[in-house]
């Protein structure tokens, strides 16, 4: 819950980064200017290795501001009217930095009667129109539980469906109050049904105990989830939910075994590991295991 100033356990000694690359991530900002990017949006830890790399990026679309207000979240809570442009923008953002991989995102938007599903549309065919070798994901919102909104971005042939739980049942009424742990998995669920390769990730830290991260695995993976990746919550702000725990980095080897061991194609595990780091790896990686 957001307002509380609890400052929880001390940053262990593993979970500080090295600086990153500050010319490579200056370009990659310059080619994004004017769009949003989760990397900076949400603060993430690994936004100057992957800019850095020019491999991957993850867009952020219809705008910075979400319909939400998520206790673990960096993003903001205004959501603005969504932009025309913007589809056309990202795809010539991806294509002046020759992405290997592209992953689409947005906030929550409970106000739009499709839920931004729209956009994601425009943005990927834009991307598909201008840089066809690239790899697409789409990193969506519940969509209020509409299997419509899921049908129409499933449509132009993503290569990834990817949707986040985030965290445990218990926590939910907590930390996602407006989100539902049931309405996400359903949600994977049907777009796994519709045979796609469907992902998500969950933000270890915020209270969850051992068997919980256990269970909502077993959970994901019955609903059709091919990648998962797991990480360690680092408060945005002091308004932010407080940390719990610090993960140890062989709890997180446990998680990924027992990840693996719940029939998972494709696992990463680790302090900074986000649902969008290495994604064109673990992509490729579910596909192999699911050929072979």
């Amino acid at each position: 819950m957001k307002g509380v100033k609890d400052q929880g356990p001390r940053i262990p000694s593993w979970l500080r980064k090295p600086a990153a690359n500050r010319i490579s991530r200056g370009r990659a900002r310059r080619a994004v200017r004017g769009l949003y990017t989760v990397c900076e949006e949400a603060r993430c830890p690994n936004r100057g290795e992957c800019l850095g790399e020019r491999a991957t990026a993850t867009f952020l679309i219809l705008g910075p501001g979400c319909s939400r207000d998520c206790g673990f979240c960096a993003v903001a809570s205004d959501p603005t009217a969504p932009d025309p442009s913007e589809p056309a923008r990202v795809a010539a953002a991806a294509r002046e930095l020759d992405l290997n991989y592209v992953v689409i995102t947005s906030p929550t938007r409970d106000d739009l009667h499709d839920g931004g599903a729209g956009q994601f549309v425009e943005t990927v065919n834009a991307v598909r129109r201008t840089s066809p070798e690239a790899g697409v994901e789409v990193l969506v919102p519940d969509f209020g539980g509409r299997s419509e909104a899921v049908d129409s971005v499933l449509a132009p042939g993503v290569g990834v469906f990817a949707h986040n739980v985030e965290t445990v049942r218990r926590l939910y009424p907590a930390v996602r109050p407006d989100a539902d742990y049931d309405r996400s998995l359903e949600m994977l669920a049907y777009a796994a049904e519709k045979n796609a390769l469907c992902k998500s990730a969950l933000v270890l830290g915020m209270g969850e105990t051992d068997e919980e991260v256990i269970s909502a695995l077993d959970d994901m993976a019955a609903a059709g989830v091919s990648i998962v990746a797991m990480g360690q919550y680092m408060r945005p702000t002091t308004s932010h939910v407080p940390v719990a725990r610090y993960v140890m980095p062989e709890d997180f080897a446990r998680f990924e075994g027992a990840a693996r061991s719940a029939g998972f194609s494709a696992v990463a595990a680790g302090p900074y590991v986000r649902s969008s780091y290495r994604a064109a790896e673990l992509a490729e990686r579910a596909r192999r295991t699911v050929a072979a």
